[in-house]
């Protein structure tokens, strides 16, 4: 092996949504050796989604912007001779650095893995231990609880989405899209193309709020005409399958006998409190409700990665974060869109494989992440969630699915022993312990906490996404794993 062979850096990238595949294609064009992590069978994230590869794809195009985007990435990475992808493979621990430096097992954290479908009781443990890594684990949607979301036939946006992308199947026939966010018209238009009568899509913030946040500076909309066209492609969308659009509004109650079959929409104020009175029903067999999304950030946290006051993981103009050796980039840094995360992607791989970021390779990735940048503030100022949405709960309202704790246990063990700790809530109702471990209710169980308690602070950092086995795992999968593949002692890289 010459020196230059044992100098080349190794770059994992976690993800393989748009800012992961940029991401290894940039570290590869580099000169690093890749490792592509990515848990479905399929690339491309939840953005480019698409029908699995034994189904007629001919018309993939049809659900997606961008696909041709996608297409060129993919080919790269498959024919890339210096990139290794692993699919159906999960991340499931980070362990520590052993030593300060550079190098494998020193100074960059190791990753734990798993290899085989999820369900599978043959999933294959292995190590690895790269120079750097780039995390581009995404977002998933945040779905604020109301009454009766529990109920069948009530879906995130994201799943309708997936359902529509990945099997070409509507959710239901007659469908109620609600939440906050430009999400929506996308989701909209999915169902729409998959057969559904979308009944209407709701956006709970108010026009103020929504001209406040998308009206200033108009000109640096200028640098993104791409975000522009495909706003008016779902307008378009809208117009012709007769969907109205409303704001102000939310779903603060669904109903039904076994599965949805209606749901209560009311006008709401700047805060997102109901305006008594303003109650509406409307029949429906499913309702797809998204408020914005969380970062998945389970990998991020346990690599020791510094977060945001907002809860995003902070990077620098290279997309290197405080962690030694560990860089991030899309959704995981903030909600910014597909732009935004190719940008990132493009230049926290070229860092990762020792790149600089003020190279000339990486000028265009850069100039687009300060355009599509703006564009992310925009999409909170205007969209964000606002605290009125807990006035949407009754006391017999469930926040917890998995344990089905409800609005009332959470706020009276606040209430009873004034605790700030999020952990003496779990200990008290189990809330957040089931198998989503708080994917989905662990903001609204905090943001409930902190109302009971009067605080305006965070309460215990991370806590909701810190988890150190970051996926389901069975004991008899971690008894298995043997001495050789401990980080300690050493599995080769695959």
């Amino acid at each position: 092996m010459t020196s230059t062979q044992r100098e080349r850096r190794h770059v994992a990238v976690v993800g393989g949504g748009p800012a992961g595949l940029a991401a290894a294609v940039a570290a590869a064009e580099h000169g690093a050796r890749v490792t592509l992590v990515e848990s479905s069978r399929e690339l491309g994230g939840q953005y480019w989604r698409h029908l699995p590869d034994e189904r007629d794809g001919h018309r993939q195009s049809a659900m997606h912007h961008g696909w041709s985007t996608y297409q060129d990435l993919e080919r790269r990475v498959r024919s890339s001779p210096d990139i290794t992808v692993l699919a159906e493979t999960s991340v499931w621990a980070v362990d520590a650095p052993t030593a300060a430096g550079r190098g494998p097992g020193l100074g960059v954290p190791t990753l734990q893995l798993l290899t085989g479908p999820a369900d599978a009781a043959t999933r294959v443990p292995s190590t690895l231990r790269p120079d750097a890594i780039v995390i581009a684990t995404g977002a998933h949607d945040r779905t604020l609880p109301f009454p009766g979301w529990d109920l069948p036939g009530v879906f995130t946006g994201g799943a309708a989405q997936a359902f529509a992308k990945s099997e070409r199947i509507a959710v239901g026939g007659n469908v109620v899209v609600a939440g906050a966010g430009p999400f929506l018209l996308p989701v909209a238009a999915s169902l729409a193309q998959v057969g559904s009568r979308v009944i209407e899509v709701v956006e709970a913030n108010r026009i103020p709020r929504l001209a406040s946040g998308w009206l200033p500076k108009p000109w640096q909309l200028a640098g993104a005409p791409g975000k522009v066209s495909e706003l008016f492609g779902y307008v378009a969308g809208q117009l012709r399958h007769r969907i109205p659009y409303r704001v102000g509004e939310a779903v603060v109650e669904a109903h039904g006998d076994g599965r949805v079959e209606r749901v209560t929409i009311a006008s709401i104020d700047a805060q997102w409190r109901p305006i008594p009175g303003s109650e509406r029903q409307v029949a429906c067999d499913a309702v797809c409700v998204t408020h914005g999304f969380t970062p998945r950030l389970e990998v991020a946290i346990a690599a020791g990665c510094a977060l945001s006051d907002d809860r995003f993981v902070v990077i620098d103009e290279s997309c290197a974060t405080s962690a030694a050796g560990v860089y991030a980039a899309g959704e995981v840094t903030g909600i910014g869109g597909v732009d935004l995360s190719l940008a990132e992607g493009r230049v926290a791989g070229h860092c990762a494989a020792g790149g600089a970021a003020r190279d000339p390779q990486v000028s265009d990735a850069q100039r687009r992440r300060a355009v599509f940048g703006a564009f992310a503030a925009r999409i909170d100022a205007a969209h964000g969630v606002r605290p009125g949405w807990q006035d949407w709960l009754r006391d017999d309202t469930i926040v917890c699915r998995c344990e089905e704790v409800t609005a009332g246990q959470l706020r009276g063990k606040a209430a009873a022993t004034g605790s700030r700790s999020l952990r003496s809530q779990k200990l008290a109702t189990r809330a957040g312990l089931g198998i989503c471990q708080a994917r989905i209710c662990g903001r609204s169980a905090e943001e409930l906490l902190q109302a009971a308690t009067g605080s305006t602070g965070e309460l215990d950092e991370g806590i909701v996404d810190r988890r150190p086995i970051q996926t389901p795992i069975r004991l008899a999968e971690l008894a298995g794993i043997s001495e050789e593949q401990h980080p300690l002692t050493g599995r080769q890289d695959p």
